[in-house]
């Protein structure tokens, strides 16, 4: 029985650029603001759209990357989960926020205002950046396949399955 399943997929554009800090250990902890939108017609058959902006934060060589690479407007796919924190302030008023914890992160689409950076990808599971589109070489005709003559004594009650 499984205990339970945290996992997010977003596909956005970044309200900024990214903001890298290091840890004292030297990791890299790299936070995005990250808008999704959706659209929906309403009642009346006008289109209605809603942004959510998303705080992510990416560790380690998936935030190193995101830094040097990610740039405003850049559409981007993450995965990972959502993380709730709170925080008390000096003043001694208590803060929520709501993070999404990248453990995937690839590149899409084109540059937006940060330009056309490598696509690269990272994380856990590392996925190829998608190729750059190519030209097709004229195809061939397969030369006709050949028959396999079993010959006579095969019956298909000879087939185990």
């Amino acid at each position: 029985m499984a205990r339970g399943v945290n996992k997010v997929i977003l596909v956005g554009n970044l309200g900024n650029d990214p903001e890298t800090k290091y840890t004292q250990g030297g990791m890299a902890v790299t936070t995005l603001s990250l808008a999704t939108t959706s659209v929906r017609k309403d009642r009346e058959g006008n289109t209605q759209e809603r942004t959510e902006w998303h705080r992510v934060k990416l560790f380690g060589k998936l935030g190193e990357i995101a830094g040097e690479y990610l740039r405003k407007g850049r559409q981007v796919y993450i995965e990972g989960s959502i993380r709730y924190d709170k925080f008390t302030g000096q003043d001694g008023v208590e803060k929520y926020f709501t993070d999404i914890v990248a453990d995937e992160m690839q590149m899409l689409g084109g540059g937006g205002e940060g330009g056309g950076a490598g696509g690269g990808g990272g994380g856990r599971s590392e996925r190829p950046s998608r190729p750059a589109p190519r030209q097709e070489a004229p195809r061939k005709e397969a030369p006709p396949a050949k028959s396999n003559d079993f010959g006579s004594d095969f019956a298909d009650d000879d087939i185990p399955f």
